[in-house]
């Protein structure tokens, strides 16, 4: 936020008088002349026109009643149809001192009536009185208004930094566990993909979409709580380690509960379902809680075929790369657990798009789609 936009905007400093007698206008603007900008009509018809035209450069109206084209009830009535009483005070100068006009024009949302022959002094001591409260209010309001922004702006800063504290813990953990910390870029990317490519996205809003493919970065955020033992461990884990890795889930939901700043954040619930669940199957035979079918939700199952795909495809600690061919048949074959055979049945159409997601991090070492 620069400063020009954090500042307090000028303040309304021009008074029009609207009066059809040139000799009216002339002491009521030698009244103000050194108070104000002076703008001058001589009917409604032409008052309304500046009116609209100075905007929010006008501090304060004096209509007169008695005119040709449009009199002075006329235009306030158009005035008060547009809400202009509410921002700038208007005062109705008048000789008449019939109850109707006056009623009528406290109605319609004059601050004052001030009767013919004006008294210079008092006439302007009610004005600026009246003037100066509006200032107030609006000077009240500008700074409400910047503190708003201000506060906005720094929630933004905050939320930002936390966000980017997480993408850096969730990459810092691909490399702890021997990865070059590309695999969580590309599981928000085939996350986004399926969604914004196939019908698997129906319905999200391109919001949502990008919430979740935000919140799919996050899904091993649990494995810092794995001992380097476990994680790095080249060879096939023990049933008790397995138990351990297992536990990863568990701690990827504590972990972005802890964050009070990631809870107010629209990928949250997101964030915090998908590091739960992306071990769940279809068949119930996952991981921690045993969830089966539709129990497990859409973004979840996502990021666990992504996952899964990406792991298979890519070389780790444990196993070197398989040909993406050979990966396909272990997904299909349930190699890797059961899929929601909707969700294999679109991501196999697409399957060839994600590979050059792989070719473009070979030549680029990163890729994106």
């Amino acid at each position: 936020m620069t400063e020009r936009e954090l500042s307090i905007p000028p303040l309304p400093d021009t008074l029009l008088i609207v009066d059809d007698v040139e000799m009216n206008r002339a002491i009521l603007a030698e009244i103000f002349k050194d108070a104000c900008r002076i703008q001058e009509a001589e009917n409604g018809r032409e008052g309304l026109e500046k009116i609209r035209a100075l905007g929010g450069r006008l501090c304060a109206v004096l209509l007169d009643v008695v005119m040709p084209q449009m009199d002075g009830l006329a235009l306030l009535r158009i005035l008060a149809a547009e809400g202009i009483p509410k921002r700038v005070p208007i005062f109705l100068i008048t000789a008449e001192t019939g109850d109707a006009v006056t009623r009528e024009a406290y109605a319609l949302g004059v601050m004052d009536l001030i009767y013919k022959p004006v008294v210079p002094y008092v006439v302007r001591r009610r004005v600026e009185s009246v003037m100066e409260l509006f200032r107030a209010r609006e000077r009240l309001g500008s700074q409400v208004e910047r503190q708003k922004i201000e506060i906005a702006e720094q929630d933004k800063k905050i939320m930002s930094l936390s966000l980017g504290m997480v993408e850096a813990l969730s990459t810092a953990i691909e490399f702890r566990s021997g990865e070059s910390g590309s695999h969580v870029r590309r599981i928000h990317d085939i996350t986004a993909f399926m969604l914004r490519k196939t019908p698997l996205g129906a319905g999200l809003s391109p919001f949502a979409i990008d919430q979740i493919a935000l919140a799919a970065i996050m899904h091993d955020v649990g494995k810092i709580a794995i001992p380097d033992a476990i994680l790095n461990k080249p060879g096939k884990l023990t049933a008790e380690e397995f138990e351990i890795m297992k536990t990863h889930t568990l701690q990827g939901g504590r972990l972005l509960e802890r964050i009070p700043q990631m809870r107010a954040h629209e990928a949250f619930r997101y964030a915090y379902d998908i590091a739960l669940h992306h071990h769940e199957r279809w068949d119930g035979r996952g991981y921690p809680h045993g969830l089966k079918g539709d129990q497990i939700s859409l973004p979840a199952q996502i990021v666990s075929l992504a996952d899964v795909y990406d792991a298979l495809v890519s070389k780790r600690v444990y196993k070197d790369a398989y040909s993406f061919e050979k990966a396909l048949e272990i997904i299909r074959e349930g190699g890797c657990g059961t899929f929601n055979p909707r969700l294999l049945e679109h991501f196999f159409a697409v399957e060839k798009q994600l590979r050059h997601l792989y070719k473009d991090a070979e030549k680029e070492g990163d890729g994106a789609l």
